[in-house]
């Protein structure tokens, strides 16, 4: 059955009890002509227990997340920020966004809950459009501009997108990827027929009605392997992440300039240059280029006082710090990869700044553990975010006891709902959301990141996190990023190898960092290898990608060949994670 023009239907409405678990009341009227998400999401029966445990996540059955964003400040206030100077009031975006909406309706033909694709370099017009697509009613979905024709088909099939927003720049590989029945319009190039330039109503945009569990969002994770999984979001929980993480731990004010680097088609960027500002009644500096030789001119130009960005970043951003003001910053956020104890001392001893850092996943939207000011504990992540719970179980799902490492299992207002996708079962076990992480809980209740589960390294039976070692070869004065990760051994299993990154004219020499990693680890998880090269492979927004190494070490165990301490040459190619 194609859905995209389905009849209304209705859902089972949610409330909580005394606790905050959620629980079923009167059916939910939604406001989707267009069931497709709804109809996709879930069993019930598959999702992980929903925990209201605040009074701010109490929200109303109606829900409009776009317009809750867009209804407190002032006309006159900043909103959005440009490179070049420009500024955007809030009074020019709620504009400029019921535009958007009135096309997207009356021209394009899009009604509730029709999937709309999102794609350009993040840029206030970007943002606009996705506030527009929430606004009408539509689901949407944005994804990187750097993601190539094949992965937009990929994403297009599973979440059966009908309808494209795009920046004129970034056209060519939409349009290659010959989408069947997607209807593509342009936004900020020339033609007649571009979005911003089509004939409309200049009236205010009435919000659709929607339920607060209609899907608002479906945003894709890659992952290491396999087929890309959507994951969709409801319109309070666009909400519910700026009402624990932002309101509780970030605690934005209102004269607040937020920066950074992850993309609008990433969910830590959407959340953190989008969201969270604009429920703060804040605003946001949105710049297309954003690492770290862009971010440190923009800090000290625009006076940025909130940085969202990834712990590599701040390690780049080090060495030119002396150079820029960067005075104006007041709160620094981590996330995406673990922060290394290293990298946050040096942070703070150069700027004074304590990086708040962070745990968060697409399935979750963003970040549930984490702490700022003096709670902060170099080295961990932090405690569960006001409206979260957080416990450290073994396979079985049992709680093991503090001070010993497991899988990670979260739970709170927003959980995983894949679109249509066994995996669900995977990551959701008993009402938990097991997020793949090997955590330790500290005695006085702190997480601790030991690695990915997939990271860790057990070699002749030792247990070996590659992030402790990373963390500590990090602190070597030449070694500029590295990555550990396991090779196939018959002897041991596995044995320890460092892919690493050195400073321009310094010695590529193993044993100097064997001999100091000795004096900084027990020996038994010292590297046996290190392979020296100029860069380690990313994606296209920064993510590490540990999986390309582990395949060229298992491609090097399998023919036999020694991978030697010496310079190799990757392909960095590609935005997968």
């Amino acid at each position: 059955m194609d859905h995209r023009d389905a009849t209304s239907a209705t859902a089972t409405g949610t409330g909580t009890d005394r606790e905050g678990a959620l629980t079923r009341t009167s059916p939910t009227r939604t406001a989707h002509r267009d069931t497709f998400a709804r109809d996709h999401l879930p069993p019930r029966d598959e999702w992980p227990e929903l925990r209201f445990d605040l009074p701010e996540l109490h929200y109303p059955e109606r829900l409009n997340a776009a317009a809750e964003l867009l209804a407190g400040p002032a006309p006159e206030r900043p909103a959005f920020h440009t490179a070049d100077g420009g500024v955007w009031t809030y009074g020019e975006l709620r504009t400029r966004v019921d535009r958007i909406a009135h096309v997207l309706t009356s021209r394009l033909g899009v009604v509730p809950g029709n999937r709309v694709l999102l794609r350009g370099p993040t840029s206030p017009w970007l943002a606009a459009c996705w506030l527009a697509v929430l606004k009408a009613g539509a689901v949407a979905v944005t994804v990187l501009a750097q993601q190539r024709p094949h992965e937009l088909r990929t994403m297009c099939e599973i979440a059966r997108v009908g309808h494209a927003l795009c920046d004129a720049r970034s056209l060519d590989d939409l349009v290659n990827a010959g989408i069947p029945g997607l209807n593509i319009t342009a936004y900020g190039g020339g033609s007649p027929d571009d979005l911003l330039r089509l004939p409309t109503s200049e009236e205010p945009f009435a919000p659709v009605d929607t339920a607060a569990d209609d899907v608002a969002l479906i945003a894709f994770t890659s992952g290491t392997t396999g087929r890309p999984k959507g994951c969709m979001h409801f319109h309070r929980d666009v909400l519910a992440v700026a009402d624990t993480f932002s309101r509780h731990v970030l605690r934005p004010h209102p004269d607040d300039v937020f920066a950074g680097s992850p993309p609008l088609g990433f969910t830590f960027g959407l959340g953190g240059l989008v969201v969270f500002p604009l429920r703060a009644g804040a605003s946001a500096l949105l710049l297309e280029q954003a690492g770290p030789r862009q971010l440190l001119p923009a800090i000290a130009e625009h006076r940025v006082s909130v940085l969202f960005t990834a712990p590599t970043a701040y390690r780049a951003m080090l060495d030119e710090l002396d150079g820029y003001d960067v005075t104006s910053l007041r709160r620094c956020v981590s996330a995406g990869e673990n922060l290394p104890a290293a990298t946050w001392h040096a942070w703070f001893e150069r700027t004074g700044l304590r990086v708040i850092n962070g745990i968060g996943a697409t399935e979750l939207l963003h970040i549930f553990i984490s702490a700022a000011d003096d709670r902060i504990r170099p080295g961990t992540t932090g405690v569960p975010v006001p409206g979260w719970q957080a416990r450290i179980q073994d396979a079985n799902g049992v709680p093991v006891p503090d001070g010993e490492p497991g899988l990670l299992a979260v739970r709170g207002p927003v959980g995983c709902r894949y679109l249509a996708d066994p995996r669900q079962r995977s990551y959701v076990r008993d009402g938990w959301n097991i997020t793949g992480d090997t955590y330790v809980r500290d005695p006085d209740g702190y997480f601790r990141y030991v690695a990915r589960a997939d990271d860790m390294i057990i070699s002749a039976g030792y247990n070996i996190a590659g992030p402790e070692v990373e963390d500590a070869l990090l602190r070597h004065p030449d070694v500029v990023e590295t990555a550990v990760v396991g090779r196939p051994d018959e002897d041991r299993g596995q044995v320890v190898v460092a892919y690493t990154v050195l400073r321009a004219g310094a010695p590529r020499d193993p044993e100097e960092l064997r001999t100091f990693l000795k004096s900084e680890l027990a020996p038994y998880k010292c590297p046996r290898e290190f392979v020296f090269l100029d860069a380690l492979p990313r994606t296209a927004t920064g993510k590490l990608q540990r999986f390309r190494l582990r395949t060229h070490l298992a491609a090097e165990a399998g023919t036999g060949a020694d991978v030697v301490a010496g310079a190799v040459s990757l392909p960095l190619e590609g935005d997968h994670e």
